[in-house]
C-alpha cells in the first residue's frame, strides 16, 4: 500500500499542482490508514486486498479518537480520494470510496477583525522609525489591502510588483494567476518600501524575493506570523489575529463597503462564488 500512497502523491503533484502542505496532509492521513490496516490481523495490506470491513473498522477507530469532527471528515475524505484513484486504475473496486462516509462539518463563519481593530494594528507597525518597521508596515499593509494568502505574500518576487499598471501579478500553487490591482496609496508604500526599504536589507544583488528578514534572505511565513503577533500584542488587540484574520477582514470590509462580491472573488482567488459569499454572514 505504501507504493500505492506515493504513486498518488505523486500524482496530486504532478497533475493536480497541490501545495506541500496538501501533500503533506495526504501523506500524513493515508499513512495512518494504512499502519491500521496492517495491524488488523486480517491481511488487508495490500489496497488489492481492502474490504468493506476494513474501511468500516477504520471509520469506527477514527471515531473512537479524540479527533474533531473537521479532522475526521478530512481524514475520510483522503481515503475516499485515494480509494477513487486506485479505483480509476482498477485496483479496487469503483463502488468502495462511496461507502465512507464522513461527519457533516457545519463550517463557522470567518473571523474578521473589526475596522478599529486593523487601524490600531497598522498604526502600531507606523509609528516605529526602523528599517524592519518600516518593512513590516508595508508587509501588513499590503496583505490587508489585498486579500493575499500569507504564502503567496511570502513567495512574491520583485518582479510580481508591476507599478507602472499598478497592479500584482500573483501566481498560485495551482495554477490559477490572477491580478490583484494597487490604489495610489498603496502602490506608494510599495514603492517606498522597494526604493528606500528593501535596498538597506538586501545583502545579495541575485535574491528576487520583495520581503526580506534580517540577513537579506527571504521571509518565511512563520517569522511573517512572529512579526504580526508582536504587533498585536503591542497594540493590545485582544481579538486573534493572524495573516488569514486579516484576510478575512479584507473580505468582509470591502463586502461591507458595497464592494461586488464577484470583484472580491477576483480578488482573492476563490475558484467558487460560495466560498466568497461565506463572508456575507459576518
Amino acid at each position: 500500500m505504501e507504493e500505492d500512497i506515493r504513486l498518488f502523491l505523486n500524482y496530486l503533484a504532478k497533475e493536480k499542482k497541490c501545495s506541500k502542505n496538501t501533500l503533506d496532509a495526504y501523506n500524513n492521513d493515508l499513512s495512518q490508514l494504512a499502519d491500521f490496516i496492517a495491524t488488523t490481523g486480517s491481511g488487508g495490506y495490500d489496497v488489492n486486498q481492502l474490504t468493506d470491513k476494513h474501511l468500516s473498522m477504520y471509520m469506527a477507530f477514527l471515531k473512537n479518537k479524540s479527533y474533531t469532527l473537521s479532522t475526521i471528515a478530512r481524514k475520510i475524505a483522503a481515503a475516499r480520494t485515494f480509494l477513487k484513484f486506485m479505483a480509476d486504475r482498477g485496483k479496487v473496486n469503483s463502488d468502495m470510496a462511496p461507502r465512507l462516509s464522513a461527519p457533516k462539518v457545519v463550517k463557522a463563519a470567518p473571523k474578521a477583525l473589526t475596522v478599529q481593530e486593523v487601524q490600531r494594528l497598522m498604526a502600531e507597525a507606523a509609528r516605529l522609525p526602523s528599517i524592519d518597521a518600516k518593512r513590516d508596515r508595508a508587509m501588513l499593509e499590503l496583505l490587508y489591502a489585498s486579500g493575499m494568502l500569507a504564502s503567496e505574500l511570502m513567495s512574491l518576487n520583485v518582479e510580481n510588483i508591476d507599478l507602472e499598471r499598478s497592479r500584482i501579478n500573483i501566481a498560485s500553487s495551482r495554477g490559477r494567476s490572477r491580478v490583484i490591482p494597487l490604489d495610489s496609496r498603496m502602490r506608494s508604500i510599495i514603492k517606498e518600501y522597494i526604493d528606500a526599504v528593501r535596498i538597506k536589507i538586501l545583502t545579495d544583488d541575485k535574491e528576487r524575493a520583495l520581503f526580506l528578514n534580517q540577513r537579506g534572505e527571504r521571509l518565511t511565513r512563520q517569522g511573517f506570523w512572529q512579526i504580526i503577533q508582536s504587533y498585536a500584542d503591542s497594540a493590545g488587540i485582544t481579538s486573534k489575529v493572524t495573516p488569514r484574520s486579516i484576510r478575512h477582514s479584507f473580505a468582509v470590509h470591502r463586502l461591507s463597503s458595497g464592494a461586488d462580491i464577484h470583484a472580491v472573488q477576483e480578488v482573492l482567488g476563490h475558484a467558487h462564488i460560495s466560498t466568497t459569499k461565506a463572508y456575507k454572514q459576518v
